[in-house]
């Protein structure tokens, strides 16, 4: 069966020869003829007009009122944090089952994370798991804050992450924040095009955020953005990514601690022409999604977007029976030249976090050793 299935994704990627990767950049557009205006110009860093027309693009793309731009994704969900007002003394709760960067983003404050449970068919936070645990676990006091009652510390964001692209419970979510006075902050880093009831991921919380890394599904190399619907918000993202320098035609002031996380021109005008694609590419890995999802039917099942959903379908999933048969598929495929790789260890596991609060996580455990990912590059056709 797993060379029936090696077979499938060699003919599906029939132009590759070689290693198929899991998941490639396609510069198909205006890619050049932008960098080579951006060099024309000399304005390759931080100022430049493609700074500004792709925090346009994301807006028209999201619906979002702002977009902030900003040099990776991490740097995006570390400033979105900071605009939800996470502090030293706070805590976050996320998920485990997540890229690293993430939890990263949230150490970054200085705040403690607490790991709550997903959903076995979005991958994403659990807002029923989510419930059970602030019920049971947190009161709101006399300021309206939710306090964890084993640490006595204040809750201050939540932080759901829409995995693989496949929009999470994000409204039941926010709807349970919302009662417990919290925060929401969306790691939408790998859902650029995916809607909920169609509302575009990363416009529900507070503050959303996306990554344009080289392997997602519109790149800048590397690249994040920050949404909000706030000015007063937008205003300061874009003060504390820009070293937090006040306004002045020649004077080096700075009124609070800021970070130098401005996406530069150069990557900006790589990511405009990604954008100007972005329908193409995302029709395009629907089809492949398809194409698994009938090849695959009785072999092993697929991960899928919920019916209210409409996924970029960035990564395709299978989900094995189990450990042992995800291990011997992995190493089948990769002796086959086909990089198909397992989920992320839970965040939970890593060294770092391992004295983190955490929850019940069965469904994520369970996940973590039975989901594999396939190749889901664009095709060129």
């Amino acid at each position: 069966m797993f060379k029936e299935i090696t077979d499938f994704i060699r003919a599906h990627y029939g132009h590759v020869e070689g290693f198929i990767p899991l998941h490639e950049p396609r510069f198909l557009g205006n890619e050049k003829k932008y960098l080579n205006d951006v060099i024309d110009s000399t304005f390759v860093s931080s100022v430049g007009q493609y700074v500004n027309r792709f925090e346009q693009m994301i807006c028209d793309i999201t619906g979002a009122k702002y977009a902030v731009a900003t040099m990776n994704g991490t740097a995006a969900l570390h400033v979105a944090l900071i605009l939800a007002g996470v502090t030293r003394d706070d805590e976050v709760i996320t998920q485990p089952l997540s890229f690293i960067a993430t939890a990263n983003a949230i150490s970054y404050t200085g705040a403690r994370m607490v790991f709550v449970d997903v959903d076995r068919d979005t991958l994403g936070l659990s807002p029923e798991h989510l419930e059970y645990f602030l019920k049971n676990n947190t009161t709101v006091n006399s300021d309206g804050d939710c306090i964890n009652s084993s640490t006595g510390k204040r809750i201050a964001a939540v932080v759901p992450m829409h995995t693989f692209g496949f929009p999470c419970r994000i409204e039941e979510i926010v709807s349970v924040c919302s009662e417990y006075q919290v925060s929401v902050v969306e790691d939408a880093a790998e859902s650029l095009g995916s809607t909920y009831n169609d509302r575009h991921t990363g416009t529900f919380g507070l503050a959303g955020t996306f990554s344009f890394n080289g392997n997602k599904l519109v790149t800048s190399g590397g690249g994040g953005c920050v949404l909000t619907n706030d000015e007063k918000l937008a205003r300061l993202a874009k003060h504390i990514t820009t070293t937090a320098k006040t306004p002045h035609r020649w004077e080096y002031m700075h009124d609070m601690v800021g970070y130098n996380y401005r996406l530069t021109n150069l990557s900006a005008a790589l990511a405009c022409a990604q954008l100007e694609q972005l329908g193409t590419f995302i029709a395009n890995k629907r089809e492949t999604a398809l194409s698994y999802r009938s090849f695959l039917s009785d072999k092993f099942p697929t991960v899928n977007e919920l019916p209210e959903a409409h996924a970029n379908y960035w990564l395709n999933a299978i989900i094995m029976r189990d450990k042992s048969e995800r291990d011997a598929f992995l190493k089948f495929s990769n002796d086959q030249n086909i990089g198909c790789r397992p989920i992320w260890q839970l965040l939970n596991r890593a060294p770092m976090f391992q004295n983190m609060q955490s929850a019940d996580l069965s469904n994520a455990e369970w996940l973590e050793e039975r989901v594999v990912n396939l190749p889901s590059s664009v095709t060129e056709r």
